[in-house]
């Protein structure tokens, strides 16, 4: 969850940066803070899935393109109580065939398959984020961490 406001909070940010940017060029002003994102950032706090997952599906019907609330809207689908997998599938592969390089859609991605034990699909997501992440980015770590808890956790058996 930490890391969804961290996500959440720096697409706030860039979105404010680029504004104050665009204020002092001769470039339009950007958009304001996204009014969903803060919805949501809030509902996902109180780990209010379900409400979350309105906000979501409420936005992603006025803006069906839009890779970060399909793949926030998975992720809502994923950590709410008995996940619909199909969904959460459907809408980060959604989020990446809008966006391909979204790392957290890729992330989350990863981290889906190892619900459901698909490690090989997971490490191609890891793969991809290397490829991704010039530097190691933190998508990358922290679905490294997750596939390392995991195969600790299959070893365990």
């Amino acid at each position: 969850m930490k890391r969804l406001k961290r996500l959440i909070g720096a697409t706030i940010l860039t979105l404010a940066a680029s504004s104050a940017f665009g204020a002092a060029s001769s470039e339009p002003p950007a958009a304001p803070k996204d009014p969903v994102l803060e919805k949501v950032s809030a509902a996902t706090e109180r780990q209010d899935w379900t409400g979350a997952q309105s906000i979501l599906k409420d936005a992603l019907a006025r803006e069906p393109r839009n890779a970060e609330y399909h793949s926030l809207y998975a992720y809502s689908i994923r950590k709410g109580p008995n996940p619909d997998m199909s969904l959460v599938f459907q809408h980060y592969n959604e989020a990446l065939a809008i966006d391909p390089k979204h790392k957290g859609a890729h992330e989350y991605l990863g981290e889906a398959y190892l619900m459901v034990g698909n490690l090989p699909k997971a490490k191609e997501e890891l793969a991809t984020l290397d490829k991704l992440c010039f530097f190691s980015c933190e998508e990358f770590s922290l679905l490294k961490k997750a596939i390392a808890e995991y195969e600790t956790k299959q070893a365990a058996r």
